[in-house]
């Protein structure tokens, strides 16, 4: 059975190798991680979409077979000398495998999730691009047909799924970039096109029932139908893009108490976290990211004890960064505690998180 890809690329993005990427962007280096935490199973993810269509599957594996060796090297693909070829040619991958459309909805999905503007993101899944591939290559090893690619993606379904923080998956759901996915992809997209079609059905309803009205009141039955109507295009086309508004469109507010940024040290730490339990598939990979869990769970106590000096908004505020990543936390929990061995690990540690977690502001 195949291993986690999803995994596997994250646990070759080290710290050193994140700082790397951040500051040759000139990023946030844990907005910069958070960023990477989301593209990296939205890239795989529409990866399969295209492995699904006519002559995708031979593309992907075309660019994987080029990309072959680019895991060999990675510090020195982020040297000054290699991040402007690095860029170059995941750009290239992109748009020869996404094209212009679909690699700026990645790009908008990404960086409203890590509070990027679109340019920084895009430059991001440029540098991401050929080792996404090379991980495609890695993991197919002496198999990179078409098929072979075609089978290798659908078989990680499910993990790109587990991994795919649910904003960006929302973001994403109209674009057809998650096609691949199937029904375990559960989208806001979809549940208002089934709201819309109940709407449409009941709009029909009312048409049927006029045509038997008499002349003088049929207006009036016309007038409601046009009414409904118009609250269903306002509910389709009006309320997701409310609901998408970039993140770093919105004024990030002052969480300074003393000297300590809360909401910084707060979001770089579960950041932090989301990363070390992405990395864990089995009872090893376990026992080698406990530390990392057991460090988070300190840090949490150390800025948890400052919390009570903000005021009401502050909180509130706070809230709002953390609610996101707090949900993908406790869905990435449930998931690896599911995996044989990895329960008698870590579920002492992963209880005493949810349970600090959850004296955070709600």
């Amino acid at each position: 059975m195949a291993s986690n890809l999803v995994s596997s690329i994250m646990q070759l993005l080290t710290p050193d190798l994140i700082g790397r990427l951040a500051g040759a962007l000139g990023l946030d280096a844990a907005k910069t991680q958070r960023a990477i935490a989301a593209a990296v199973p939205a890239l795989l993810a529409g990866l399969g979409g295209i492995a699904a269509q006519s002559g995708g599957a031979q593309k992907i594996a075309d660019a994987a077979r080029q990309q072959g060796g680019a895991l060999g090297n990675l510090a020195g693909m982020l040297t000054p000398n290699g991040q402007t070829s690095l860029g170059q040619t995941g750009s290239q991958i992109l748009s020869s495998l996404f094209g212009a459309g679909d690699s700026g909805a990645l790009a908008n999905a990404v960086g409203s999730y890590a509070g990027l503007d679109k340019n920084a993101s895009s430059s991001l899944l440029g540098m991401l691009a050929p080792i996404v591939m090379g991980g495609v290559a890695q993991q197919g090893g002496n198999d990179l047909s078409a098929n072979g690619v075609a089978s290798l993606l659908a078989s990680q379904k499910d993990n790109i799924v587990s991994a795919l923080p649910s904003g960006v998956s929302d973001m994403l759901g109209g674009t057809g970039l998650l096609s691949a996915l199937g029904g375990s992809m559960r989208t806001a997209t979809g549940q208002a096109a089934g709201r819309a079609a109940a709407t449409a059905s009941s709009v029909s309803n009312v048409s049927q029932r006029t045509a038997s009205a008499s002349a003088p009141r049929r207006w009036l039955y016309w007038f409601i139908a046009a009414l409904v109507i118009l609250a269903a295009l306002y509910y389709i086309f009006a309320r997701p893009t409310e609901q998408t508004v970039p993140q770093s469109a919105v004024p990030t507010p002052n969480l300074t108490v003393g000297d300590i940024d809360v909401g910084k040290q707060l979001t770089d730490t579960l950041t932090n976290l989301q990363a070390a339990v992405t990395g864990i598939t089995d009872a090893p990979s376990a026992q080698a990211a406990l530390p990392k869990l057991q460090a988070a769970e300190g840090e949490i106590d150390k800025v948890a004890a400052t919390i009570g000096q903000l005021s009401a908004e502050q909180k509130t505020a706070l809230a709002g960064m953390l609610k996101p990543m707090m949900s993908t936390l406790n869905g990435l929990f449930d998931k690896i505690l599911t995996i044989p061995g990895v329960s008698d690990v870590l579920k002492p540690t992963v209880d005493s998180l949810r349970a600090k977690l959850a004296t955070l502001p709600a």
